[in-house]
């Protein structure tokens, strides 16, 4: 009998707060490949002689790269557990790295970054990994989801000084040599504590009597009351639509600044608050997904981002712009991961990797649509305010979405959200 690894491995175990922790340091450095390649532009575009936009080309290729591979990744990791797709994202993002430092043109560099480093190589250190992190814990689900995925943002503020420390010391090739040995040895050492399968996988159950969580039983063939084909596509939209709305300050504030006459830096260090403010409300998010679900938690976060952005409407000012670029940051910040949740709470949790993938290679998809839709807005109508207006729109549709399935949920399951821990 297959019990063994059962009983030692518990959902909320000491053993799955350890694997929590690899978690958030393997997603730290398998996530450097979507910040690394911002910095390394300026250096590579003069180099190989080329445009600013041809330079940009292999960060918005590596970004769909890095949405398609979550999905594969995830899938892979749903079929025979993380750990395989962790060794093989290690070999090929190191490997990516190091053809890149040795590319001879901003061809090879571009299918580099794209197919080594975002399609095979970072992909498997984010979806899967939230995934897998969602099938480990029961009643601190919320905020075990929360502190894997802030390992993307933490990735975000610790690789790019140090890519740019090392590229103005020895060079942005060495530099991508460099990352690919100590991110391809890391990632691959790290990946051998991922072995276990997750305890959610081995039998479905309502009732869980080691750890006292109860849950109802629910018909997770019809989420929602939907086919899975509908729910999933509805979540695709939502997570389109509230990450236009999101890309709209995070692209574009620096931009704003500069035509407020404030200049970029000011626009630089509101960015950087933003995104400090949004690991804070990833976290804080988390908690409070615990105690009501994913779905409200999702439709909070987009009315609370749909505030900010009517804050930046009215007020132009250098302080109100500090402020409403903090809060906006700790309003948005737990959008993304309550889709992870959500998947979590409707679906077979033999689909997590596979439907968590898809979900967010769609967030993602509206991060890069929205970034350039809110520059095409303000090019045509010279204003920045037609652009807020248009973020708002979108994120009103996200808010319709998550009210609707929030509304089918409660009406079929007589006014109780599903999945909440007991108390």
């Amino acid at each position: 009998m297959k019990t063994s690894e059962t009983n030692i491995h518990q959902p909320d175990s000491r053993y799955a707060m350890v694997r929590l922790g690899l978690t958030l340091l393997i997603m730290t450095v398998g996530s450097s490949g979507m910040y690394v390649v911002s910095v390394m532009l300026p250096a590579v575009q003069a180099e190989f002689g080329i445009a600013r936009a041809d330079a940009s080309l292999p960060y918005t290729l590596l970004m769909l790269g890095f949405g398609f591979g979550g999905v594969l990744m995830g899938k892979l990791a749903d079929r025979i557990g993380v750990m395989k797709p962790l060794l093989m994202g290690a070999v090929f993002l190191g490997a990516g790295y190091v053809a890149t430092g040795f590319s001879g043109g901003i061809v090879s560099f571009t299918m580099a970054q794209a197919l080594l480093v975002g399609l095979l190589g970072s992909s498997v250190a984010f979806a899967p990994l939230v995934a897998d992190t969602s099938l480990w814990f029961v009643k601190r689900r919320g905020i075990a989801v929360a502190v894997c995925a802030s390992g993307n943002y933490l990735a975000g503020a610790v690789w790019p000084p140090i890519a740019q420390h090392f590229v103005e010391t020895v060079g942005w090739r060495q530099t991508y040599i460099g990352m690919g040995i100590f991110c391809g040895v890391t990632m691959a050492l790290l990946a051998m504590f991922f072995r276990a399968r997750p305890p959610a996988l081995a039998e479905a159950v309502s009732v869980n009597s080691a750890s006292g969580i109860t849950a109802p039983v629910r018909d997770m063939t019809r989420p929602f009351g939907l086919s899975m084909g509908a729910a999933q596509s509805l979540l695709c939209i939502a997570g389109v639509a509230c990450c236009v709305a999101m890309a709209m300050p995070q692209v574009h504030i620096v931009a704003y600044c500069g035509d407020l006459g404030y200049g970029p830096a000011q626009g630089a260090i509101m960015l950087s608050l933003m995104l400090g403010f949004g690991i804070v409300s990833r976290l804080v998010s988390g908690a409070i997904c615990d105690r009501i679900g994913g779905l409200r938690t999702l439709l909070l976060g987009g009315v609370l981002q749909c505030v900010a952005l009517l804050l930046f409407l009215p007020f132009d000012g250098l302080m109100p712009l500090y402020v409403i670029s903090a809060l906006f940051g700790l309003f948005q910040g737990g959008i993304v991961p309550s889709y992870a949740i959500i998947v979590r709470e409707h679906f077979p949790p033999k689909e997590a990797g596979g439907r968590v993938g898809t979900v967010l290679m769609f967030t993602l998809f509206g991060m890069a649509l929205g970034g350039w839709m809110s520059g095409k807005v303000f090019d045509l109508t010279g204003s920045y305010h037609a652009a807020f207006i248009n973020g708002i729109g979108w994120n009103l549709v996200n808010v319709s979405i998550a009210s609707f399935l929030l509304f089918r949920t409660l009406r079929r399951s007589g006014g109780r959200v599903f999945a909440l821990p007991a108390r």
